[in-house]
């Protein structure tokens, strides 16, 4: 069985009551309760995880690649623009990795158009609220290997 952990960076765990009208009033769990039900639909298992710290999200991703996981769904939060340490990290491990926002970055204020985890991720899935993560999910349980 695929086993994909589901990461979230910084304030993600503010989801549903921080600034509903850019993401929404789901919270935080019911976004991890929903991804995990249709990885189970897929026959995939789910691992979450969301640390509002950099050095925690840093170490997270070190420990992914020993556990033989089949890809990482992360949202970076506000790290996204500017944690090379976040980047290097990404860059470092053979785990691939599918960005997520749920807004559109590259249509918001012009700090937040830049990703220093772009360059290292497979892809980026941005302005599709929630259902990004569904569609990052998606690209794993159809990619081969």
């Amino acid at each position: 069985m695929k086993r994909i952990l589901l990461m979230n960076g910084a304030n993600l765990n503010r989801l549903g009551k921080r600034e509903p009208h850019i993401y929404g009033y789901t919270t935080l769990a019911e976004l991890e309760e929903r991804v995990v039900k249709r990885g189970e639909q897929a026959g995939v298992e789910i691992i979450t995880f969301q640390s509002n710290f950099e050095g925690e999200l840093v170490e997270r991703l070190h420990l992914a690649e020993d556990e033989g996981l089949a890809g990482i769904i992360f949202n970076p939060g506000a790290f996204t623009h500017y944690s090379h340490a976040l980047g290097d990290a990404v860059a470092g491990i053979k785990v691939p990795v599918v960005e997520v926002h749920i807004s559109n970055i590259h249509a918001r204020e012009e700090f937040r158009h830049l990703s220093v985890i772009a360059p290292h991720a497979v892809g980026q899935m941005c302005g599709f609220g929630l259902y990004g993560y569904e569609m990052a999910l998606d690209f794993f349980v159809n990619k081969e290997g």
